[in-house]
């Protein structure tokens, strides 16, 4: 296997721990120690007489029955808890993937899911996401990549870094596209094989604005393969808990892949992961109604800034993807503005959109607005700088139709 670098995680280790104002992150405010114990019910007794064994290699049994029964189909064999949803990603796609295999991936995008394929040496198709379109994914492009060849699609929605998401309709025609992959009808049943796996990542699906959160793709595909953690909605990125829902068969292939590496989530983790579990809405309730009170603080701020950037109204998680305009590569101005103004936003060229930033509104509103405030000082002020012909593009009018 051979990686690609992250570029999201090489900008943030250069920035993540000593930014004053952080508006980047892909989470919601995080929550203490103090204040899981105190939404949970969860003393000191109880991890006073926790001991330090060895775990099981898909998880505890009852925190993998918490999970079947919140997102998947109530099955607790289909779960397997991970060390974040990352490790989850990485053991379902090196179990099912072999090189030379063809994989859908979604751009702009989370790395782990649209490089880690390429990385095995599968022959990966682009699903892109078009800006002129508010960023709306078009089913019809979808079924017209796939093929006989297509051993899997992969796709999170709502989706990192735009904010986009599907209906229910369109996730279910998502799953007749997937079924309708593969070898033709007579060479499936000879092999047994029945439609492309479909790996969604459901990272921000307690995070939906304005609908329901989308059902588990496991409970409407056999070969549909979800992915959750507690990173985002549930502010515990630092708890490193996740999970898969899968076919039986997938997961022991994990199991294989895991027993030469982490064996297994650490006791601790599962114990608190139970206790959130057990009260899951009282962890999302507050950050969900920040969440969203924040979502239209960062829509204020684009409509009185038609001058300087486009946005495309997030309809679930807590990033933004706007479009600077002006930019043809966001880079230098967000290393400008850490290091003069001390705000930590991404720029668009970690996820293959260089003219655009990721900004996290997912904390306290507070620095939030102060950190949007120097935002738009930074661009008023670069804007007024010197062209430089050599470093921006030539295009007088921008994919939203704003003219620069």
């Amino acid at each position: 296997m051979r990686l690609p670098a992250a570029r999201l995680e090489d900008w943030l280790r250069d920035y993540y721990f000593t930014a004053e104002i952080d508006i980047s992150s892909s989470g919601v405010h995080s929550y203490s120690m103090a204040e899981l114990r105190a939404m949970t019910g969860l003393d000191h007794a109880e991890i006073d007489e926790l001991v330090f064994d060895d775990g099981y290699s898909l998880g505890t049994p009852a925190v993998r029955g918490h999970i079947a029964r919140r997102w998947g189909d109530g099955d607790p064999s289909r779960v397997m808890t991970t060390s974040g949803s990352s490790e989850a990603i990485s053991l379902v796609l090196t179990a099912l993937l072999r090189p030379g295999d063809e994989v859908v991936v979604v751009e702009p995008g989370y790395h782990a899911l649209v490089a880690f394929a390429a990385g095995l040496g599968c022959a990966t198709r682009t699903w892109r996401l078009d800006r002129a379109r508010g960023w709306r994914p078009s089913l019809d492009e979808l079924a017209a990549l796939v093929s006989e060849r297509t051993k899997a699609i992969i796709v999170n929605f709502p989706q990192n870094p735009t904010g986009v998401s599907i209906t229910e309709a369109e996730l279910r025609r998502l799953v007749a596209i997937a079924e309708s992959a593969g070898p033709a009808e007579s060479a499936r049943e000879a092999a047994g094989a029945s439609g492309a796996y479909l790996l969604f990542d459901a990272a921000f699906a307690d995070l939906a604005y304005d609908a329901p959160p989308l059902p588990d793709i496991s409970t409407l595909y056999e070969r549909g393969i979800g992915f959750g953690t507690f990173s985002k909605a549930f502010g515990l990125p630092g708890l490193r808990f996740g999970w898969c829902l899968a076919p039986p068969a997938v997961l022991a292939e994990c199991v294989r892949i895991r027993d030469y590496t982490t064996l297994h989530v650490s006791p601790l983790v599962e114990l608190l992961a139970l206790h959130v579990l057990r009260n899951a809405d009282a962890c999302l309730e507050p950050r969900m109604k920040q969440a969203r009170a924040n979502r239209d603080l960062v829509r204020e701020w684009a409509d009185a800034h038609p001058d300087l950037v486009s946005l495309v109204t997030p309809l679930g998680g807590v990033t933004a993807f706007p479009r600077l305009h002006g930019l043809a590569d966001t880079h230098a101005f967000c290393d400008d503005l850490f290091t003069r103004r001390g705000v930590l936003v991404i720029p668009g060229s970690c996820f293959g959109a260089p003219e655009h930033i990721r900004l996290g509104f997912g904390g306290p509103a507070e620095p939030l607005a102060e950190g949007l405030d120097r935002l738009t000082a930074a661009l008023t002020e670069w804007r007024r700088r010197p062209p430089d012909p050599a470093a921006d593009g030539d295009p007088a009018v921008d994919g939203e139709g704003h003219t620069r």
